[in-house]
């Protein structure tokens, strides 16, 4: 039995944490964080604030650690060389998409969020004063012939695209970005999620390159969100969208951060890794009020995570990909009712709960039907985008028995329709 197996729910909800504690009485199922704490040598590396008394702004050679440590950790576990002093941190992703908005988007741009998408990606626009475009992504069961084309020379369909899984509509995006510049014509900013939020799918090589196309035909820009890169399953790779080609890497902000997969969220650090001289320059010019933002905790956390972290990392990933397991075959066996596609990366699940709604009582979501009838508190997909009407995102980021408490409780509820 892995240790994570004995963790209660009693404990998790004694913790009080948002997560278990917003709805009373139910499994936390919702909110994307884990339960499983924190690796022991964060958790050494904290205890450094109080005994140097780092109470007050970050030390400048914790930023600088910071900077190399994210470095390093790219350049050894994706092959993805970029200097130190080209990272930044902000508190979180969002904050950091803000920036971009703010700072290197063009006034007017418009921001195409392909749906489902990661919920604060359809909101974040509008508080800088920007329209967003919804692009739905498509599921399909075979893998559109253009990224075939490129993505194995033997003829194989590489694993991501193997099977029923969610692809990006590329001729949407083609379409939207066309539109989308200060003026009515081409321009915009596409925002990237990949891993993917909250599909969890891992995008291929090939995929990417076709973005990079329709991005550079359209003089676009991309924010790419890769906070769940360490989190991809066996048989999937990561590839940061800003290592595939000069192109690319010149038309991208890429933020990431150590707070998903080392389980630290409330401790506010994310990093901003620039690819694009012009886009620095604007950014230590005017990127202050958002670089400063990040905690001191964070970044002790991110430092010791990226440096030595993976033991702990290679563990928590490997029992969440035994649950990742248990939940497809549970779903198949015991769930027919709902549409599952079982994810390549991150700790979440997307149920298609289509198929319940007309049994439903009048204006009643699949989130409120198993929130009330079983206890489970889980993301209403209608918030990621018209694409996520009817779905629910559930986080099986803790204990493999919590894990089984709630897939039961929503089975005997659906049995009680």
């Amino acid at each position: 039995m892995h240790p994570y197996d004995s963790i209660t729910r009693k404990q998790i909800e004694e913790r009080g944490s948002r997560k278990w504690a917003e709805y009373p009485g139910a499994i936390g199922a919702w909110i994307a964080e884990m339960d499983f704490g924190i690796a022991p040598a964060i958790r050494e590396a904290l205890k450094v604030i109080d005994e140097n008394q780092l109470y007050g702004y970050t030390p400048p050679a914790l930023l600088k650690g910071l900077g190399e440590a994210t470095s390093e950790f790219y350049a050894s576990r994706y092959g993805w060389e970029f200097p130190a002093e080209n990272v930044f941190p902000a508190s979180d992703v969002l904050l950091g998409m803000g920036g971009f908005l703010d700072i290197l988007a063009p006034r007017g741009a418009k921001i195409v969020v392909p749906t489902p998408a990661y919920m604060p990606f359809l909101t974040v626009p509008g508080a800088f004063f920007r329209d967003h475009v919804e692009v739905p992504q498509k599921i399909v069961d075979e893998p559109s012939p253009e990224l075939l084309s490129t993505s194995s020379a033997d003829g194989q369909v590489p694993a991501p695209l193997a099977g029923r899984h969610w692809e990006m509509d590329f001729a949407a995006i083609d379409a939207a970005l066309s539109t989308a510049g200060p003026d009515g014509g081409p321009g915009g900013v596409l925002v990237l999620c990949n891993p993917h939020n909250p599909t969890g799918r891992v995008y291929t090589r090939a995929e990417l390159e076709k973005i990079t196309e329709i991005v550079e035909k359209n003089g676009a820009l991309v924010f790419s969100d890769e906070i769940h890169a360490p989190l991809t399953y066996s048989g999937f790779q990561h590839i940061p969208y800003a290592s595939t080609s000069e192109a690319a890497a010149r038309h991208t902000l890429t933020a990431t951060s150590h707070t998903k997969s080392f389980n630290t969220p409330g401790l506010k650090c994310a990093q901003l890794i620039f690819t694009n001289d012009e886009h620095l320059a604007a950014w230590k010019k005017h990127g202050a009020q958002f670089s400063a933002t990040a905690a001191t905790p964070g970044v002790i956390a991110g430092i010791t995570a990226y440096r030595e972290g993976g033991e702990w990392l290679a563990d928590t990933l490997g029992y969440l990909e035994q649950t990742r397991d248990f939940v497809a075959d549970f779903a198949a066996a015991e769930l027919p009712e709902l549409g599952y596609i079982k994810p390549q990366g991150t700790y979440l699940s997307f149920f298609d709960a289509n198929a319940l709604v007309p049994r439903l009582p009048e204006g009643v979501s699949p989130q409120q039907f198993f929130l009330q009838e079983a206890r489970v508190a889980m993301n209403d997909g209608a918030a990621t985008g018209q694409a996520g009407k009817g779905w629910v995102r559930f986080n099986m980021g803790t204990p493999r028995p919590i894990v089984q408490e709630a897939l039961e409780a929503m089975a005997a509820a659906i049995r009680k329709l």
